[in-house]
């Protein structure tokens, strides 16, 4: 095995399949050119990618990169860009931030690549990565242990700091610098035809980005959630920076098309949900159901009432098991929380009426609500945003969220632990990114105690169709974790309550 590689795994405590993707990307980086190359420029003109409509004109140069790798891993039959590109396609919640740490450390410390360019596909991941990779007081930061960089901590770039750097030349203090940009922006602002904010950065820098950038010889580019930049405008311009390597990361390597899902022809590595689920490195999804339900005999109104009902029952003690395990382990008390899947914005707040009315347990949830969707903006944004990002923090009193389509990922949190559904989600794709929001471990580790360990989804409506899917090989949910709930069982709150023995009340009575 590679030293350095074993170096920073060991550093950086990688998990297996972190490890794997690293020792991957050793052996394939000892093999490839890593250097800039005069594109074929039918490859900016003619010939596009599969997905934009038609082949991709590879020249010479990135043809022999590509049979490099093919010899080893053959999953990899086109880098399905203008330049070298290689797939890690990592489970929600194995870890991909700190894989890309690991990456550029070990390209740092092994190649002397000095230059990085870390694409965010919105707001949310953008800030995530910021601070990930740029505060060391951070507990997720992704260079902890990395002795090389205590002395030398690399130099973070964004757009919003780039003039201020340029003209203050601090950006030569540190000898590695990691550019992180929100492709977001790039989309947006490619629609009806204009000129991307990227190359705009001339009007008031002097010397754009882009160019900047494009300039490097020794840039490595990786795309975070990189479904996001297939068949995208912005991607062309991505194409132009002309890295000497890309490395992507995703837990979906597909696209979704009306006729099915187009696999990504770059992976390199694939290490699935099901299998993360299999060793223990996420939670473990259950599927809770009414017994003998049946959901036709109830209105769609009825139907979301019962499973919000029945939803806050199972939260309510999961509460109750939680606090338990925290007190008798001495550990850090968890506060879970429920997400709930609404149909659309109109639905959303209907849902949010219902349970901040007084008839819904008794009231208890009037200011523990919290609605969020792309109709907000200006303060209420600003301050769900902040809701959303406090949400481990006990002292946030947000017990239920409420969504549309806008939390599938970029969001993570380790103390979601019931999900409820009230539409049908579109894709296959789509299912697996709400599921991962919950499937995140928060002591790090499963416990071995079952409902710490288990993230359950309520689901009265598609009973048949998820026992269907459990007896799938490939299936997320196991059979054993589909749970008949009796609502008599679970009905009435419960609360934990400390009991000391007599000795502990005559030490406590002496020392007053």
């Amino acid at each position: 095995m590679n030293r350095i590689a074993q170096s920073i795994k060991n550093r950086l405590n990688l998990r297996p399949p972190q490890a794997d993707s690293l020792n991957i990307l050793a052996e394939l980086t000892d093999k490839l050119t890593l250097k800039k190359h005069t594109p074929n420029p039918l490859s900016r003109g003619e010939h596009k990618s599969p997905l934009l409509g038609g082949d991709l004109g590879v020249g010479s140069f990135l043809q022999q990169e590509l049979e490099k790798v093919k010899t080893s891993y053959p999953t990899c039959a086109d880098f399905e860009r203008n330049f070298p590109s290689l797939c890690f396609a990592l489970a929600t919640g194995v870890g991909k931030t700190r894989l890309m740490g690991a990456f550029i450390a070990y390209l740092y410390l092994s190649k002397g690549i000095k230059h990085y360019f870390v694409l965010a596909p919105n707001i949310t991941i953008y800030n995530k990565l910021i601070e990930d990779f740029s505060n060391p007081n951070c507990p997720k930061y992704v260079f902890q242990c990395i002795g090389e960089f205590v002395h030398n901590q690399p130099r973070i770039i964004t757009g919003d700091n780039y003039k201020e750097i340029r003209q203050t030349k601090k950006d030569f203090v540190s000898d590695i610098h990691i550019n992180i940009f929100n492709i977001s922006k790039i989309n947006a602002e490619t629609k009806g035809g204009k000129l991307p904010r990227v190359k705009r950065l001339s009007e008031y820098l002097g010397n754009s980005y882009f160019n900047y950038l494009s300039n490097l010889d020794d840039l490595v580019l990786l795309m975070d959630e990189s479904h996001h930049y297939r068949a995208d405008r912005g991607m062309q311009v991505i194409n132009e920076l002309n890295p000497i390597l890309g490395l992507e990361l995703t837990a979906t390597p597909q696209i979704e098309r009306s006729g099915g899902a187009i696999k990504f022809k770059n992976v390199v590595f694939e290490y699935s949900l099901a299998k993360a689920i299999q060793d223990g490195f996420v939670k473990e999804p259950a599927v809770a159901t009414r017994k003998d339900f049946d959901p036709s005999q109830y209105s769609t109104d009825e139907l979301d009432r019962i499973k919000l009902e029945d939803g806050i029952r199972i939260h309510e003690d999961t509460k109750v098991a939680l606090d338990i395990y925290a007190r008798d382990n001495k550990v850090k008390p968890v506060k879970p929380f429920v997400l709930v899947v609404a149909q659309d914005t109109t639905h959303a707040g209907k849902l949010k009426q219902l349970i901040i009315s007084n008839a819904f347990f008794e009231g208890n949830y009037t200011d523990k609500v919290m609605e969020i969707h792309s109709n907000q903006s200006g303060e209420e944004k600003e301050e769900n945003i902040e809701k959303l990002i406090s949400l481990e923090n006990p002292d946030n009193k947000i017990e239920i969220v409420i969504h549309v389509n806008m939390l599938k990922e970029g969001w993570d949190v380790t103390n979601l632990y019931t999900i409820i559904p009230l539409r049908t989600a579109t894709s296959m794709t789509l299912r697996e990114q709400t599921i991962g929001r919950g499937l995140r471990l928060p002591y790090g580790k499963r416990t071995c105690v079952d409902k710490v360990d288990k993230l359950i989804i309520v689901a009265h409506d598609k009973f048949q169709e998820i026992i269907d899917a459990a007896n799938q090989p490939d299936s997320i949910i196991k059979r054993q974790n589909i749970i008949e709930i009796d609502p008599q069982e679970i009905i009435g709150q419960k609360e934990v309550i400390t009991s000391t023995s007599n000795v502990e009340q005559k030490i406590d009575e002496e020392q007053l």
